[in-house]
């Protein structure tokens, strides 16, 4: 220390000392994405912030959530730069500048993931791939969805919801919806799409493991202790021992020539297009099937519920409409306990006979991956998919269960629609999609340099689009129940994105969605079990911070014991 120096002040002196180092550093970080602009392009970069060198404003992200990219906008305008685990990032919003992203893949922009995704769902995905490979594999998953294929997951899906629900209602305490949700998804996803047969332990860790790997998916590409990417390699390793296990049992057993499920089903396709996949590509495809199932149904599924407690006006539209088309059930004298074949015992033995029969072929939606849902359908599958029936039981005198519900019934449901529509809107699952520029080009009056990631907002877009009648920011499904809408294009509401790379399974994710609010509405009402409304966190899935605790009541009185 220099003489005279006293210790308060050399504090102070290595304090501004630190903070010019500081300084100088991020000025440098600033610096060095100026100068990666395409000199060959006279447009300016956009406006924006990189951060702190290397960590960019990742912090800030997860910190603020929804928050992060509002502020901005508003600071920044609808295309603003920034840096966000570990690469530089355009964010974009707005239903023009979104169309122009979807509907340049393969051109002007290709799909990318940030590198924490990509290290823990692999390379051989549909998420991952591009161009030709791309196109394959959507085709093959393609034939999965087609309209005789949904036909038959109705029932199926109408059972194992409302044995769900009746469970809830039978709960003496409050329910956490969306870890509720979770669980049922993760088991529809588990043992019917992939066909995993597991005991109640297996399924259970097998769960905990897989919500580790999606709670790490986006985080800091480093590979350190403690670190949130080596949390997620950690669980891939142990879900894709699981499953390397699993398939290697689905191997040694026959080759049926009908397809059990969707991996028998992605394991045949592939061969007949002169393809055998290999083992990793197997273990990579079996989670991402479940990843595209899994949280984003829990996610839509927890929001639905919250917004219907929330607007109870619309419940009662959603009843006056199932009455007028005769599909509100009559309970009386029904008891509380589950209708014939939805009971807990009944639903084990579901779940575990339709592994056995090779007939039970629920498949949820993939909420990330963006084809028209339509043709494709092998014209053997709907002899594979027919719904497997329960065993018979006694039905109480006077109990009239839940009708099944065909998707053409679905259709005539107007108001339904819309609600489902405005839910998927205001709390779209998944906020926006990640893009690569293949060659600069022009955004908003910006440069958007080649190799630079883009992030169109998804919710940002419903957020701010000018041509609902009714505030943007309300809930009213009726904002649906006009024509202009269509007219005035299609990029104002992206909840399942477009171009070539529209959600694959979105016809499948409203169904199960009415599906669910026909339940909810017929069977039970539900309230608060916390003084306020949760608030919502959005990275990476939409969902309440507290899991929405509620109650829920049987909407018909038990009667079991009565004459």
């Amino acid at each position: 220390m220099p003489a005279g120096l006293c210790w308060p002040a050399a504090a102070a002196l290595a304090l501004l000392f630190l903070a010019l180092l500081l300084a100088l550093c991020r000025h440098l970080w600033a610096l060095r994405w100026s100068l990666s602009r395409d000199r060959a392009s006279a447009l300016p970069l956009p406006k924006g912030s990189m951060g702190w060198p290397f960590f960019g404003e990742t912090l800030h992200w997860l910190l603020q959530g929804s928050r992060f990219h509002s502020s901005r906008r508003e600071r920044y305008g609808n295309v603003f730069k920034t840096h966000l685990l570990g690469r530089p990032v355009v964010r974009v919003t707005g239903a023009e500048n979104v169309r122009k992203i979807l509907l340049g893949e393969h051109t002007l922009v290709s799909a990318q993931w940030p590198q924490s995704t990509q290290i823990l769902l692999g390379s051989h995905t549909l998420l991952g791939s591009t161009g030709d490979l791309h196109r394959q594999r959507r085709k093959i998953l393609a034939r999965v969805f087609c309209r005789a294929a949904l036909e038959s997951y109705l029932p199926r899906i109408q059972k194992v919801v409302s044995w769900e629900l009746r469970g809830w209602c039978m709960q003496p305490g409050s329910i956490a919806v969306y870890s509720s949700a979770k669980t049922l998804t993760f088991r529809i996803a588990a043992q019917i799409l992939l066909g995993l047969r597991l005991e109640e332990k297996q399924f259970k860790d097998l769960a905990k493991t897989f919500e580790q790997l999606v709670e790490n998916l986006f985080s800091l590409p480093l590979n350190v202790p403690f670190s949130g990417l080596r949390k997620g390699i950690k669980a891939r390793d142990m879900l894709h021992e699981f499953m390397e296990r699993a398939i290697q049992e689905k191997l040694q057993r026959a080759i049926s020539e009908e397809h059990s499920d969707a991996l028998d089903f992605i394991i045949n396709s592939a061969k007949e297009h002169g393809k055998e996949f290999t083992m990793q590509e197997l273990k990579e495809s079996a989670i991402e099937l479940i990843f595209a199932a899994f949280f984003t149904t829990a996610s839509a599924s927890t929001s639905l519920i919250l917004l219907l407690l929330k607007h109870p006006s619309a419940i009662e539209k959603i009843r006056q409409e199932l009455v007028s088309h005769e599909l509100y059930p009559q309970h009386q004298n029904c008891p509380m306990a589950p209708c014939p074949g939805t009971g807990r015992d009944s639903e084990q033995q579901l779940l575990t006979t339709a592994s056995d029969a090779h007939e039970d072929q629920l498949q949820l939606p993939d909420l990330t991956e963006e084809t028209e849902l339509g043709g494709g359908c092998s014209p053997n599958l709907p002899a594979l998919l027919e719904p497997m029936h329960p065993p018979s039981s006694p039905q109480p005198r006077g109990c009239r269960c839940p009708l099944d519900i065909s998707l053409e019934q679905l259709s005539r449901l107007r108001y339904l629609d819309c609600v489902v529509k405005e839910v998927l809107r205001v709390l779209p699952p998944v906020s926006g999609g990640y893009r690569t520029a293949l060659q600069t080009f022009e955004l908003d009056g910006y440069q958007i340099p080649k190799g630079w990631s883009v992030m169109y907002s998804i919710r940002d877009t419903h957020e701010t689009a000018a041509i609902y009648q009714s505030p943007p920011g309300g809930f009213d499904p009726d904002r649906f129940n006009v024509t202009h809408l269509e007219a005035a294009g299609r990029f104002h509401y992206i909840p399942f994105g477009g171009g070539a790379r529209s959600c694959i399974g979105k016809e499948l994710a409203q169904a199960i969605l009415k599906l669910l609010a026909i339940e909810l509405v017929t069977t039970a009402r539900w309230e608060l079990a916390t003084p306020t409304f949760p608030a919502m966190q959005t990275v990476p899935i939409v969902h309440p911070v507290d899991g929405l605790q509620l109650y829920f009541h049987p909407l018909w009185p038990s009667h079991g014991g009565e004459a």
